[in-house]
C-alpha cells in the first residue's frame, strides 16, 4: 500500500511539474524571482520532448508500481497520462516536437513580454 501511494504521489508531482513547465512563465509575471526556478524547468521540459527522452520520475513511478505489485508501463509520463487524454492514437515524434514547441513558444512569448515590461519601466 505504501509503494502504491508513493507512486501516486510521484504522478501528482510529475503532473504539477508538467503544468509548471507549460504555464509557469505566467506566474513569473507576478513573481519575477520565480524565473530562477522556472527557466531551468522549462528548458528541461523542452529538452525532454525534443530529445524523446524519459523523465527520471517515470522510471521511479514504474519501480514503485512494480514494488507495490501493480503493472508498470512503457514510455514516459506524457505518453502514458497526458497524450491518451489529448490524442487517443498515441504519441509520435511529431507530437513530441509539437508539445516541445508549444512549451517553447508560450514561455518565450511570456518572458519576452516580461522583459519588454521591465525595459519600459526602466525607461520611465
Amino acid at each position: 500500500m505504501l509503494y502504491h501511494r508513493l507512486a501516486d504521489l510521484v504522478v501528482a508531482i510529475h503532473l504539477v511539474f508538467v503544468i509548471f513547465v507549460v504555464v509557469g512563465a505566467l506566474l513569473v509575471l507576478r513573481w519575477p524571482r520565480l524565473a530562477w526556478v522556472h527557466v531551468p524547468a522549462a528548458i528541461w521540459g523542452v529538452l525532454i520532448e525534443y530529445g524523446g527522452w524519459i523523465c527520471p520520475l517515470t522510471p521511479l513511478e514504474n519501480w514503485l508500481r512494480r514494488t507495490a505489485g501493480q503493472a508498470s508501463y512503457q514510455g514516459g509520463f506524457v505518453e502514458h497520462y497526458i497524450i491518451p487524454a489529448l490524442y487517443p492514437l498515441g504519441l509520435t515524434r511529431a507530437t513530441q516536437w509539437a508539445l516541445g514547441t508549444i512549451v517553447l513558444v508560450v514561455n518565450v512569448g511570456v518572458y519576452g513580454a516580461l522583459l519588454d515590461r521591465r525595459r519600459r519601466v526602466r525607461a520611465t
